[in-house]
């Protein structure tokens, strides 16, 4: 069994809210909009790390993390990237690798709108755990936690850290 947090749109921001979490998770997944690599250093010294980069993220983030990452953990196969979309409106450059090869997790960032929302007809479970920082016009700052175990995602739980003023 591991226990993933997933963020997104962090946007150079961290702080103790969100590592108190960071700090009980096996590893931590970043949805890209990373920002300055502050972000990644500081969770990588408490926790394993899987993150991609977004559209805002410069040379540092793009040379150290892929637009794409595929990979199975506890027999899930995953996919995260930043800017993929959601059922029924998948972004054109995933859509044909999508359909082909469908991950059980497909994982976007971007709209710093939190979704979960299990695509029936391509079996696939699409996270978007919303934005985590505090740039851009979410109202509440969200994460989400949950488990893998044996093939099974457990326990899917949404954090909401503080309101924006």
């Amino acid at each position: 069994m591991k226990k993933i947090l997933l963020l997104s749109d962090t946007h150079s921001h961290i702080d103790d809210q969100m590592l108190k979490y960071i700090k009980q998770a096996d590893e931590v997944w970043h949805a890209g909009d990373i920002g300055d690599l502050v972000v990644t250093d500081t969770i990588l010294k408490y926790t394993d790390l899987r993150a991609v980069f977004g559209n805002i993220d410069g040379h540092e983030a793009r040379s150290q993390f892929a637009e794409d990452n595929r990979f199975t953990l506890e027999g899930v196969s995953v996919w995260i990237t930043h800017i993929g979309g959601y059922p029924g409106r998948y972004d054109r450059r995933v859509y044909a690798k999508l359909m082909q090869n469908p991950p059980k997790i497909f994982i976007a960032g971007h709209s710093h709108i939190l979704k979960v929302i299990y695509d029936k007809k391509h079996k696939i479970l699409h996270l978007n755990p919303g934005a985590a920082g505090k740039s851009g016009f979410h109202k509440v700052r969200t994460m989400l936690r949950f488990e893998l175990n044996e093939g099974a995602i457990e326990n899917m739980e949404i954090i909401e850290l503080e309101k924006r003023g």
